[in-house]
């Protein structure tokens, strides 16, 4: 398998040079398992795990391999097997703050060029919820698109697509059928050679049905969505890097219950650029945007300009970030303290005196 057709880039090979002279091999990510992983190499796809030492001199769960990662390994070919002993540097990443009461940060994929930001037009769109997918993706470094599915269960496809421009930005915005092929021609036109597309959504937004179609075959399952409250089932139950015919590849991911940003003040200013423009018209500097006078958000939205609930969203992100800075350095506190208590306890342990 040609490491290149793979998303191979000059970016990972001068990373991986120290590895050479070791003599391990690129691999990268495909499936992520509980305790293991499926690799795609020069020699194939191989079952992997991380070493000891890999283990050891981890400091979090984000240091480990996640699909789309590149890895050094060591491979015994005639077991078709490898033991992942680094993983290079991301180029970019896909991350969010992992369910818990825990801070701490869970990539969902690594080294994505294209982020696909599925929204279903059979049920109701939110708004809320592209705005903090798209700002999830322009935090990742990869370039966003949205991707309003199932447009043949829409009656009004064009209202649609206004309203989400709204909030679009930059980001392009395809209106598709998976089942009927509407739309998909110019979507394709979007999968290129060698270069990482992630699918991000809720379930039941058709991420797997269009994958089926670009794989010309049924690798994923497809279940309807419920008829009480038109969610979704969770048919994808792990990430999974596939290649397909054209040369793409593509990143299916699980649907996402929940969707906690970290650390995203790019992608929040990103998303939001029209306020953040508007907030460097504002009398002061730290201006709220509530009472405070000379305050050109607050005037944008008296005018008409700026929708409330658009506002509301943008402080809402905001102060989750806030809080998430301050949870960190909490931690980072925390953290700090057992240190230095061990290292107190260390000198108070009284020495065994050689005899």
């Amino acid at each position: 398998m040609d490491l290149i057709q793979l998303g191979w880039q000059p970016f990972f090979e001068d990373s991986f040079r120290p590895f050479i002279d070791e003599g391990l091999e690129a691999g990268r990510v495909a499936v992520e398992h509980r305790g293991g992983y499926r690799l795609c190499s020069a020699r194939g796809e191989l079952a992997a795990e991380v070493s000891g030492r890999f283990r050891h001199q981890a400091a979090g769960a984000a240091d480990f391999p996640a699909v789309g990662d590149w890895v050094a390994m060591e491979t015994f070919p005639m077991e078709g097997k490898a033991v992942i002993q680094a993983v290079l540097p991301r180029r970019t990443k896909l991350s969010r703050t992992a369910p818990g009461r825990t801070a701490e940060e869970q990539v969902l994929a690594a080294n994505i060029d294209d982020a696909f930001i599925l929204a279903a037009l059979g049920t109701r769109l939110s708004p809320r919820r592209i705005e903090r997918y798209l700002a999830l993706a322009w935090e990742s470094g990869a370039e966003p698109a949205i991707v309003l599915t199932k447009s043949d269960l829409c009656d009004d496809i064009e209202m649609h697509a206004r309203q989400v421009a709204e909030i679009a930005r930059d980001a392009p915005i395809y209106a598709v059928s998976g089942l009927t092929g509407q739309g998909m021609n110019e979507l394709d036109g979007c999968l290129r050679p060698a270069r990482t597309v992630v699918l991000l959504g809720p379930s039941g937004v058709g991420k797997s049905t269009l994958i089926n179609r670009w794989c010309g075959a049924e690798l994923f399952d497809v279940q309807p969505v419920r008829e009480s409250d038109q969610k979704g089932r969770h048919t994808t139950t792990q990430r999974q890097l596939v290649q397909l015919a054209s040369g793409a590849l593509i990143i299916d991911s699980p649907g996402l219950r929940e969707l906690q940003l970290w650390e995203s003040d790019f992608g929040v200013s990103e998303v939001f650029s029209d306020i953040e423009t508007l907030a460097e018209r504002c009398r002061f500097t730290n201006c709220q945007h509530e009472t405070e006078p000379g305050c050109a958000v607050r005037a944008a939205l008296e005018a008409g300009g700026l929708a409330l609930e658009r506002l509301e969203s943008h402080r809402k992100l905001k102060r989750e970030l806030a809080y998430l800075e301050r949870k960190n350095d909490r931690r980072a506190m925390a953290d700090e303290r057992r240190r230095v208590k061990s290292v107190h306890k260390s000198f108070r342990t009284p020495k065994k005196r050689d005899r």
